[in-house]
């Protein structure tokens, strides 16, 4: 048995206002969430989703800022935004390249961003290096 070395990668998957309301629209919506679900398909039968789920559109967001020891709380999302997050999955795979291999096959690359972050390792716990 050869060993595989691998990492953890999360792919946030951005998403338009346009492409928000697709999940909604009885027209749009079954192409719209074919496409997800035939991504979510070929990532689970190649068994590398850690985790993952889809979000609320940005309008029930709540940021959230501290601000001279008060909280500042903003309800929605910010007016100059192009894209919101639609959903993440952290993946485990080899490396970079293969992570960014995957978020190219998310439909929201066609249309708005998919961004790729390495997941820190956790830390070390005292005694155990």
């Amino acid at each position: 048995m050869e060993w595989v070395w691998t990492m953890q990668f999360m792919m946030l998957l951005n998403e338009t206002e346009s492409e928000f309301a697709k999940r909604n629209d009885p027209a749009e919506a079954p192409h719209y969430w074919g496409a997800w679900n035939a991504f979510i398909g070929a990532m689970a039968q190649a068994g590398i989703i850690v985790k993952g789920d889809g979000l609320h559109p940005p309008q029930s967001a709540t940021t959230i800022r501290v601000r001279d020891g008060k909280r500042v709380i903003h309800d929605g999302p910010f007016a100059d935004t192009k894209e919101s997050i639609g959903g993440y999955f952290v993946i485990e795979v080899p490396d970079l390249d293969v992570a960014l291999d995957w978020a190219a096959k998310a439909p929201s690359a066609t249309y708005a961003s998919v961004e790729v972050r390495p997941i820190l390792p956790p830390p070390a716990q005292p005694g155990t290096m």
